[in-house]
Order: structure tokens, then C-alpha cells, then sequence
């Protein structure tokens, strides 16, 4: 069903303006945006994916990645299609550039998603696979079914959102990883069909104005993002208007859509951009998508301490207590902590496609 939008106003000269996101697309009755799913019908812009996934998950929270966030616990995770951005290196590209979809998808309403996620011991919801800001309305709602139900949130965003849309969209939110996906406008341009300052905002604004847990990931694209000059830079930028305990995810590409001819990025860099960052004074910085069990681990600022050990999405070892404190020198880890194991076993390095339990 196509669902009313929230962020869009009449121009002048008869089209609709859809003022979710800095694209800023402006429709002629029946056209669609660049995201594909938001669309004029007659008077007014809607969403044509709402109440429809590409599918239901369950994920150990790292994956998303978030390792400051419940560390252990399960995320269910899920979808819809499109995206604001047009990324030539998108790793779900599947999804992101269906067109298809539309039609395909597994139905499910927001009280579902919350009753289904509780059902199975989740900790958290996670709206990703595609971004979930040009799906803002239904993730919103989702939000406060789960909410209702105890359960966390979680945005994998681009944060390529307007200032209009994101009080309202970010509200919902817990938690989420922001994938900044270079540091110069250049890439965001040519390669992502967007610009880097929008992001950059939003990044700011999160921070400081919300209370929004915030981790962010940067795919490494071999001679594209990933000299030493950009990858320090981009780090001077989150230490200074961040702050040094906003972790950092370096995760590495592997050819796929429109960049087969670009070779996947070799461990090194990852190990090295690693480096690089906790020289310009990040606190904790990770690899991904890479075996790598230094890089997967978190260890104590104050100290130095090895507070949790991973090994892929597998933790091997948990020191912190609720609190999320060592418990060497008393230190407050930057996070979101609770007891440990409190919803069962650590979840591991599983995921586990479920069905919508109906009639919730």
C-alpha cells in the first residue's frame, strides 16, 4: 500500500518537492524519485514500500557493526528497497537498486516486526540492507512499536538526510552506524552520486544534539579512499568535532556492481588505515570483513586493558561490568552496556532467517 509521506511541499510551478533528503527531487504527477520508492500521487508524495521488507533476519549486533552497542546481543534486522545515494560500489546493490521489489516483499505491519523480535530474545531492531531514511515513515513507526515492547532501535544509514526530516527520523533511533563513505566531496560525487558536507552535518548534529548512540564505518576502495592522507584526515575530523571515543570501522570492499574491475581491498590496509587512526588519537578503531582479532578488539582507554575480545562476530572474552567500566582501573567504556548475557547466550556468529509472527 502506498503510505502518505511526511517531508515534501508544492512548488510554484506545480511539482511537489520531496524534502526528505538533500537530493531534493522535484515531481511531476506519478514520477518517482532518485530513491525509486517515494513517489507523487495526485497531491502528494508517498512511500510505496511501507509495510513491505526484502526480509527478516536475525544478526548478532556486530555485524551491523556496532561494538559499543549491547556487545553480544541479537539485532533483527530488516530491509525494503531503493536508495538515496547511488553508490557504483554498493555491496547490496540487490536490494538497494531493486526495481522489482516493489511488488515482491514479505508484508509485515510495525506491531508485527516488534512482536516477532520479542518473540525470538532480541535486544534490538535494525533497519539496514537498504537505507532506511527514504523508508523514514515506516521505520518510525516500527520504532515506537518496539519501543513499546522494550526493545532498542538501530539506523545503518548513510545519513544523507535533510535537517527537516532528521529530528523527527533520529528521535526513533537508539542507535546508529553511519557509513561515511570517503572523506573528500570528489568520491561522494562521482561515486555515490552525492555530496560529503550533508553527511557531515549530520554527524556533527547527532553527537551533540542527541542522545543517539553513534559508530561509523568506512569502506576502503583500493586507490579511491584509502591513502594515508585521507585516511588521517578523516580521522583528525571525527576526533576533533566527534570526539576520540566515537568508534570507527574500517571494513573492506570486495568487487561488486558497477566496480567488478577494482580488486577487493588486501588486509594490510586495513591494519594500516587502523594505525593511522589511533595515531591521530581515536580511542577505538576496528576491521571488517577481514579475520582480524586485534582489529575486532576493544580495549580500555584508560588503561589499556583487553575489555572484550572478538574473533569475527564471535566474542571470546567479556571483562566490562553493567556498567560498562573496567574492571582494572574503573574507567567508563563510551557505549551502551547492560549485563551481560542478560538475554541468553551470547549470540555469536549467526543469522538466522526468520518468518513475521502474525496476528501479534
Amino acid at each position: 500500500m502506498n503510505h502518505p509521506g511526511r517531508y515534501w511541499h508544492a512548488l510554484d510551478d506545480g511539482r511537489l518537492q520531496c524534502d526528505l533528503c538533500p537530493r531534493y527531487c522535484k515531481l511531476h504527477d506519478a514520477q518517482r524519485g532518485a530513491c525509486f520508492v517515494r513517489m507523487r500521487e495526485g497531491g502528494q508524495v508517498v512511500l510505496t514500500t511501507y509495510g513491505r521488507s526484502s526480509g527478516f533476519c536475525i544478526d548478532p549486533i556486530e555485524k551491523k557493526p556496532l561494538y559499543h552497542f549491547y556487545p553480544g546481543s541479537s539485532v533483527f534486522s530488516f530491509g525494503t528497497a531503493g536508495c538515496n545515494l547511488a553508490c557504483k560500489f554498493c555491496q547490496n546493490w540487490d536490494i538497494s537498486k531493486s526495481r522489482e521489489m516493489d511488488s515482491l516483499m514479505d508484508a509485515a505491519l510495525p506491531e508485527e516486526i516488534a512482536a516477532t523480535a520479542a518473540r525470538h530474545g532480541c535486544r534490538s531492531v535494525a533497519f539496514t540492507y537498504n537505507d532506511p531514511v527514504i523508508f523514514a515513515e515506516y521505520a518510525m513507526d516500527v520504532a515506537d512499536a518496539c519501543h513499546a515492547r522494550g526493545l532498542k532501535t538501530v539506523a545503518v544509514t548513510a545519513g544523507y538526510i535533510t535537517e527537516l526530516a532528521r529530528g523527527d527520523f533520529f528521535a526513533k533511533m537508539d542507535a546508529a552506524n553511519v557509513d561515511l563513505k570517503a572523506f573528500t566531496d570528489d568520491f561522494y560525487v562521482k561515486l555515490c552520486g552525492g555530496h560529503l558536507q550533508p553527511v557531515l552535518d549530520t554527524l556533527i548534529w547527532l553527537r551533540h544534539e542527541t542522545d543517539v548512540w553513534v559508530e561509523l564505518t568506512t569502506l576502503l576502495i583500493p586507490g579511491h579512499n584509502d591513502s594515508d592522507a585521507e585516511i588521517a584526515a578523516l580521522a583528525a575530523w571525527v576526533r576533533n568535532e566527534l570526539g576520540a571515543d566515537v568508534p570507527l570501522h574500517f571494513s573492506a570492499f570486495h568487487p561488486d556492481f558497477k566496480m567488478n574491475e577494482v580488486p577487493s581491498t588486501p588486509p594490510a590496509t586495513l591494519v594500516r588505515a587502523r594505525r593511522l587512526a589511533l595515531e591521530a588519537g581515536l580511542q577505538h578503531v576496528y576491521t571488517g570483513n577481514v579475520h582480524n582479532v586485534e582489529g575486532d578488539t576493544t580495549s580500555c582507554p584508560g588503561c589499556g586493558a583487553r575489555l572484550i575480545v572478538r574473533d569475527w562476530y564471535e566474542i571470546r572474552d567479556y571483562r566490562l561490568d553493567p556498567k560498562g567500566a573496567c574492571p582494572g582501573c574503573g574507567k567508563l567504556l563510551a557505549g551502551r552496556f547492560g549485563e551481560y548475557g542478560e538475554h541468553g547466550e551470547p549470540f555469536g556468529a549467526r543469522r538466522i532467517p526468520v518468518a513475521i509472527h502474525r496476528g501479534a
